[in-house]
């Protein structure tokens, strides 16, 4: 392959209201930005780390360096799963590997993932945790979803008071709640009830990662999904028997070719699929609506937290989201 030029930037996006799970408050997100060009196509990338294992801005940009020599000598998206480890900072590279190539080719990056088309999808819309109140008004104010993701805090009384706030706040949508490891092992059987009785059709990660085990032979009548427990294709053959879904997310397994691969495996291992993302712009979310073409739950609302997107955005529209051929991966060449 051609010599590549790398360019990488930071960039800081202001969140509309703080947002609030297990454990943090955001009021911010910091990503970096990866540009490759070899003089004429350009790919683009973003990535936003993973805040719970220290993928920091920092420790992207300190993997970025480490494999520059590398990336620009031209390796392919295969070859840069043996140079750099998963996370946000191979996210952003890998998914300008796909537009480089998707530009190169003069087809868009869906048509070379083998998608058909590229569809809108159904996406959950996430409410943060807050006061019951204050979670069923922000429930009201996403008028047009269709589905919404409650964030817990591991407060068994006061979570359920809120998933019952918003389920009474909004009747008719499909309901899913994430723990973001904030329970234990004991109060799953009384949160799995109380989930039950206002109609939760997903329980994302309950439990802490590394307590895994917790979860062998604990039978949920609510399908529970893996996130922070389940990071790459590599911890995939963990899953069954503790976990009925994996949300994959390209910042956590380090990028759509990572990502596709993670969703075909856990079809083998008869797990339904999810994608997810980190906050970030669309410039994040365009690659995952890739991956969500093959995901039976899509939770794509990253960019609706930030003030600020970049000007081709991804659109949400009663209920979906879609992207338009100039958001990323057209395969049209782009000026610099």
């Amino acid at each position: 392959m051609a010599r590549l030029s790398l360019k990488v930037v930071t960039r800081t996006l202001h969140l509309k209201v703080p947002f609030r799970i297990s454990g943090f408050v955001f009021d911010r997100s910091d990503v970096v930005v990866v540009t490759l060009s070899d003089g004429e196509a350009i790919g683009r990338g973003e990535g936003g780390g993973v805040y719970y294992l220290g993928d920091d801005v920092a420790h992207m940009l300190a993997d970025i360096e480490a494999a520059r020599g590398s990336i620009e000598a031209g390796l392919t998206r295969e070859g840069l799963r043996a140079v750099m480890p998963p996370g946000g900072g191979r996210n952003a590279v890998d998914c300008a590997l796909w537009e480089l190539e998707a530009t190169r080719a003069g087809q868009p990056a869906w048509s070379l993932a083998g998608v058909d088309a590229l569809k809108p999808l159904l996406t959950t819309f996430t409410v943060s945790a807050d006061s019951p109140a204050a979670m069923a008004d922000r429930a009201r104010s996403y008028a047009d979803a269709r589905a919404i993701k409650v964030k817990l805090t591991g407060e068994l009384e006061l979570d359920v008071e809120r998933v019952a706030a918003v389920r009474a706040a909004r009747p008719d949508v499909w309901l899913g709640v994430d723990g973001n490891q904030g329970f234990a092992r004991s109060q799953l059987e009384p949160l799995v009830e109380a989930l039950l009785a206002e109609r939760v059709e997903l329980l994302e990660q309950p439990l802490a990662r590394g307590r895994e085990a917790d979860l062998d032979g604990f039978k949920s009548a609510i399908p529970i999904a893996g996130d922070e427990s389940l990071l790459s294709l590599a911890e995939l053959p963990s899953a069954p028997g503790r976990f009925d879904v994996v949300n994959i997310k390209l910042d956590k397994c380090g990028g759509l070719t990572e990502g596709l691969l993670m969703a075909a495996e856990a079809r083998r291992l008869g797990l339904t699929v999810m994608v997810g993302t980190m906050i970030g712009t669309s410039l994040s979310t365009a690659p995952a609506l890739i991956l969500g073409q093959q995901c039976d739950i899509v939770d794509l609302d990253g960019p609706t937290f930030i003030v600020e997107d970049q000007k081709h955005a991804v659109d949400y529209r009663d209920g979906f989201v879609s992207a338009g051929s100039d958001v990323w991966g057209s395969g049209k060449v782009l000026a610099e």
